[in-house]
């Protein structure tokens, strides 16, 4: 019998964090998943973590893949996958004991809703809680999604909602869970749980500090691409700063 909820953690060269994101997921109250440990090729010994907690859950499955990056690897991972809901858990990051007993509920409560994402705290190198994460505070809407990726973590979805949007887009660069979430708003309901329920540990080897640049202009192709499927792109073009700061600016005549 397959279980309810698929979870797949993606990881490459995170020796250092990943039993650690691998404990919070099997620690979780609720107990009917499968966890995808998907290795992209790493050099350290990542793959001998994963392994070892394999060997202690029949839960836990491992692949040891080629390196293709973040985008391959995630789509591939979650396309072996075989749960009614999914979703995914950074290899760096952790997940409160709860959240996946929260989030799923929310999800069996209404069946017009197809994405549950909760609140995050930020955490350090050693585990240590910084404060509570910024874009908690962003109210969610479709239209707010196209200036601000408040949809941050964690994401519980639907499978058929998933499938429905073709998953993640191999084209969509560093920002392929923006990019996912952007389609997924324009078919689907999307509820927020205002409890703190993902850990996202910031540490210098994050990508969002290492290529920043990359991932401010993935983002802004992602707009582009939404205004475009939401008919808006006669209306308006998508402006960035370099900072990162996102907004629409009318078209000539529009």
């Amino acid at each position: 019998m397959s279980p309810t909820i698929s979870i797949v953690i993606p990881v490459y060269n995170r020796s250092h964090y990943l039993g650690y994101a691998i404990e919070s997921v099997l620690g979780q109250t609720r107990r009917d998943f499968e966890l995808i440990i998907w290795d992209d090729g790493s050099t350290d010994n990542s793959v001998d973590i994963a392994r070892h907690y394999a060997k202690q859950d029949e839960r836990v499955r491992v692949v040891a893949a080629d390196h293709q990056g973040t985008t391959l690897s995630l789509k591939a991972a979650l396309s072996i996958t075989t749960g009614t809901y999914i979703g995914w858990v950074d290899s760096d990051d952790l997940l409160a004991a709860t959240a996946l007993e929260e989030t799923a509920l929310a999800l069996d409560a209404n069946l017009q809703v197809g994405l549950v994402y909760t609140n995050y705290v930020v955490i350090d190198e050693n585990n240590n809680v910084i404060g509570p994460g910024q874009r908690c505070r962003i109210p969610y809407s479709p239209e707010q999604l196209l200036l601000n990726f408040m949809i941050f973590h964690f994401r519980l979805m639907r499978r058929c909602v998933y499938e429905q949007v073709d998953g993640i887009d191999p084209k969509s660069g560093l920002i392929q869970d923006y990019d996912l979430c952007l389609r997924l708003s324009e078919v689907t309901e999307i509820q927020q749980l205002k409890r703190p329920l993902y850990y996202y540990r910031n540490h210098s080897g994050n990508i969002s500090h290492q290529k920043r640049i990359e991932l401010i202009y993935n983002s802004q192709e992602a707009i582009a691409r939404a205004l475009q499927r939401r008919g808006l792109a006669d209306r308006y073009e998508i402006k960035v700063e370099i900072i990162g700061h996102y907004y629409l600016q009318p078209k000539n005549g529009a």
